[in-house]
């Protein structure tokens, strides 16, 4: 039991496949006996028309016309002994594209594949003459035929809305939980980053403040921008206008400062100076500075990350490629799912809440563009120039 809760996928489609065997099964055992049935009301059909042509005892006669207007769903075609139509048939309705003979012959070759062995009428008074009478499926018939398919339909269309309805309920459930664990961090951090600043402005009340204190307050500042940007997930923050070069361009040097210099970080563009985009700039430096981080990690202290601004006809582009050790095939299809990480330490969650952000923030897309192993790695990330781009621009 606990097995078809973990696996609860697995067990509903087994289910599903188990009532469509089951239902084709039934359907076909059903088709045999109305076929077998079917056969058997042609016999006595065919035995009642010899009935009428050959008898004269009234009663007879009244039982055999019956027998004879009681089909009035089983479609039969009359042919010669030598399997040419006579033109008699019965509840079946012409091609009216052919001329009669042309649509006798296409039917019949449809009834033989149906029921190859016809039903014999020994003419009475005709020693060795008789006619044969092929007949085809009857509407019931048909409709069972196609029931299995029909149901297959079914079962499909509720196996697609149960999975959608799992992965939406569950999609809400994890945008909950990634937006308390956010609102939560950022109540965590206030405290002591509130505390930082007051001692801060202690120091600062000195004559002569230590040389470090501008750095100081660079990174204090920095960690009140992080418990913003936790506190505004889950939220529903507003997007402004800002150039993105410049936003891009304060990421960049805040990285330089504090990384290797043995690591070089560039930015190059080819944006006019007076584009603007439509961003959340707290949340849109978050995302890149965490694409600067991974390649950092990949890198291990040595080489260089170039960010690239540009535009299209559709999108607003950037680009964060490293020559790094690069992402393993067997990893790229998991590098955005939360809790995978390939580090020591670390969620698992800066990709997955980065790809959050951009895609349900901004409308945009965060790809990975190109990895090779041991030659780098580069992350996009798509803006829509529609949603995005001023109309000033």
């Amino acid at each position: 039991m606990a097995w078809v809760f973990r696996n609860w996928k697995w067990a509903l489609t087994v289910l599903a496949l188990l009532l469509v065997s089951g239902t084709i099964v039934y359907a076909y055992h059903v088709s045999v006996e109305i076929a077998a049935k079917e056969r058997r009301y042609v016999a006595a059909w065919v035995e009642a028309e010899k009935t009428i042509l050959s008898s004269a005892d009234t009663a007879s006669l009244n039982l055999a016309s019956r027998i004879a207007t009681e089909n009035n769903d089983i479609p039969i075609i009359e042919t010669d002994a030598n399997g040419n139509p006579t033109g008699n048939f019965l509840n079946w309705e012409p091609d009216q594209s052919l001329d009669l003979k042309q649509a006798l012959n296409k039917a019949l070759m449809d009834f033989k594949a149906h029921h190859p062995q016809p039903i014999r009428l020994d003419l009475p008074g005709n020693k060795g003459q008789y006619l044969l009478y092929y007949y085809g499926p009857s509407p019931l018939l048909q409709e069972v035929k196609w029931y299995p398919l029909v149901q297959l339909l079914i079962v499909l269309l509720f196996l697609g809305v149960a999975f959608e309805s799992v992965r939406l309920a569950s999609s809400n459930a994890q945008n909950k939980l990634w937006a308390s664990m956010a609102k939560e961090t950022a109540h965590q951090l206030g405290t002591p980053v509130s505390s930082l600043s007051g001692w801060l402005e202690i120091l600062k009340e000195k004559n002569n403040p230590d040389p470090l204190y501008h750095e100081m307050a660079k990174d204090i500042e920095k960690l009140q921008l992080v418990t913003d940007r936790f506190g505004k997930i889950g939220s529903i923050p507003r997007p402004e206008w800002h150039n993105p070069v410049g936003l891009v361009q304060a990421a960049v040097d805040y990285m330089n400062q504090r990384s290797s210099h043995q690591v070089e970080i560039s930015l190059t563009h080819t944006l006019p100076q007076d584009f603007l985009v439509m961003l959340m700039p707290t949340l849109f430096q978050w995302v890149l500075e965490n694409l600067i981080k991974n390649a950092l990690d990949a890198m291990e202290g040595k080489g260089l990350i170039q960010v690239q601004l540009e535009k299209d006809e559709a999108y607003f582009r950037l680009s964060v490629e490293d020559n790094g050790k690069g992402i393993p095939k067997s990893e790229r299809k998991k590098i955005f799912t939360a809790g995978f990480t390939s580090k020591q330490r670390g969620w698992g969650i800066g990709l997955t809440l980065s790809q959050r952000i951009i895609e349900v923030y901004h409308g945009g897309k965060l790809l990975l563009d190109w990895s090779e192993p041991e030659k780098g790695t580069r992350f996009l990330v798509l803006l829509p120039l529609a949603k995005t781009t001023h109309p000033n621009a």
